[in-house]
């Protein structure tokens, strides 16, 4: 069928074909305008594959959600051991600092514990963090003298609380020098409720206690690059000359037995006991490796970066080109958020265009309470949690993957003797053992996904223990790829 040319139409007398055109004319014109379509249709199917080929390279983007202490940072961290060992291996190193603060606020911490019921409390650092020294703080202050205590404490105590006198000095060195930008707040005096305590992006609660953290735009690394060039770094020499990394190792070393019999001490371990103050169960614990780390020339172990601890506030962005797997040689966007209720409005932004969420939620917390608000459970906080992210609509269509994490804890909790139902009445007459537990908590968040969820959508859920690098590489690459999975869908490659 011919072409129809309106006169009126300027384009169409371009486009018709001249008059008295001969029957070879036309051919030729018409095998001209054939080859310009097919070039013209080459062209668009290049720039569809081009289209294709920059969503294929656009970073894998995972948002990482929880309470604060859930096991979000430790859970980056396995991803970047598992998948960018290259990089891994670069910051290791860099982070003997960061273990040797928290070996020196293990102690300073067990100080304080102690000098609470040997008498007044001697001097404290000011800046206190973690939730040892949280535990320490929600006990009631004793004027008494060194006679009064319940407990035998000999002049040996008192002799090794004034040895190990120089690690306050070291632990404000430390967090001076990776970054400590603490306040002091006042706890929340509102009554406790389902809308006030725990709803993840309602306004800021005050924190009631000081918290070491470190604040910028990719979180440890920062921390890292500043303490590796304050240790080394020769275009500052004052800088330098400030801070002195071999100081603060031979302190340690010169310390280690000092900290070993404090830790080893019978009357200690009965202060703690009584106090129930479960030092071993919170993040950046090296009490048990003190002959390791207090020493010249100690290096951290991939264990040793695994179990650190350091806070960072805001949301964190971090990226891996993944070396290994099925996404070898693709970046991985993750988010690490602060889990603080003070940080949850933070998250909000960054719901959109993320590939997927993997939500911590600690269960062998659940005879804890929060640290910023110490009347809220901590099982219930990550339950409300788990219900607004669930019942996001921002994130309706984004693939969520529940870690129920902290297992490990949560079986030497249950081995111990702690009963479930005296913290959760729900549970009942269940068996106390972690297989009838962790199968009741699952149940538990399975239900809520499924009544907030604002459209159906697969549960998946990992029993974890993120500290234990063997079993939770595993796990990765299970969610690696459900992950790429949904990553090229959205990409319309599957």
């Amino acid at each position: 069928m011919g072409r129809s040319f309106d006169a009126d139409d300027p384009f169409s007398a371009v486009l018709a074909p001249p008059p008295n055109e001969t029957p070879a004319e036309k051919a030729a014109r018409e095998k001209k305008e054939a080859e310009a379509r097919r070039v013209s249709d080459e062209i668009d199917d290049m720039l569809r594959q081009e289209r294709a080929a920059l969503k294929k390279k656009r970073p894998v983007r995972v948002l990482l959600l929880g309470q604060s202490e859930s096991g979000k940072s430790t859970t980056l961290k396995n991803f970047q051991l598992t998948y960018a060992r290259k990089a891994w291996a670069e910051e290791r190193s860099s982070w003997k600092a960061v273990v040797q603060l928290n070996l020196v606020r293990n102690v300073n911490a067990l100080l304080d514990t102690i000098s609470r019921e040997m008498g007044p409390l001697s001097p404290r650092s000011q800046s206190p963090d973690s939730d040892m020294e949280e535990e320490a703080d929600s006990m009631p202050s004793r004027e008494a003298s060194p006679g009064d205590s319940p407990f035998p404490f000999t002049e040996h105590h008192h002799l090794l609380k004034l040895r190990l006198g120089p690690l306050r000095r070291i632990q404000r060195d430390l967090e001076v020098r990776l970054g400590s930008s603490a306040t002091e707040v006042l706890p929340s005096s509102a009554p406790a409720s389902e809308n006030t305590s725990a709803a993840p992006f309602d306004g800021p609660v005050p924190r009631s206690q000081q918290e070491f953290y470190v604040r910028s735009n990719n979180g440890w690394k920062s921390a890292l690059e500043k303490i590796r060039f304050l240790s080394g770094g020769k275009s500052d020499e004052r800088r330098s000359k400030d801070f002195d990394s071999s100081e603060v190792t031979e302190v340690l070393a010169e310390c280690r037995e000092d900290m070993k019999a404090l830790w080893e001490d019978p009357v200690v371990r009965d202060v703690l006991e009584k106090n129930k103050v479960r030092m071993e169960e919170s993040s950046g614990f090296f009490l048990n490796d003190i002959d390791r780390i207090a020493t010249r020339d100690y290096q951290p172990s991939d264990d040793d970066v695994i179990r650190a601890r350091l806070r960072t506030l805001g949301v964190q962005e971090y990226r891996f080109v993944f070396e290994i797997g099925r996404t070898a040689g693709h970046e991985w966007l993750m988010f690490d958020v602060g889990g603080a209720r003070t940080s949850r409005a933070a998250w909000v932004p960054y719901f959109d265009d993320i590939d997927a969420v993997i939500f911590l939620a600690p269960v062998s917390a659940f005879d804890e309470k929060l640290a910023e608000d110490r009347r809220v459970n901590r099982l219930e906080d990550s339950y409300l949690l788990w219900k607004s992210i669930s019942g996001s609509k921002l994130l309706a269509k984004t693939q969520i993957i529940l870690f129920l994490n902290k297992i490990d804890l949560l079986e030497k909790k249950l081995a111990s003797g702690v009963q479930v139902r005296d913290s959760v009445p729900s549970f009942g007459d269940r068996a106390n053992d972690a297989a009838t537990v962790t199968k009741y908590f699952q149940q538990h968040f399975r239900e809520i996904a499924r009544q907030s969820n604002p459209e159906p959508r697969p549960f998946f859920v990992h029993l974890t223990s993120v500290v234990d690098t063997k079993s939770t590489a595993t796990t990765l690459s299970i969610v690696e790829e459900g992950i790429l999975r949904d990553h090229l869908r959205r990409a319309d490659l599957l």
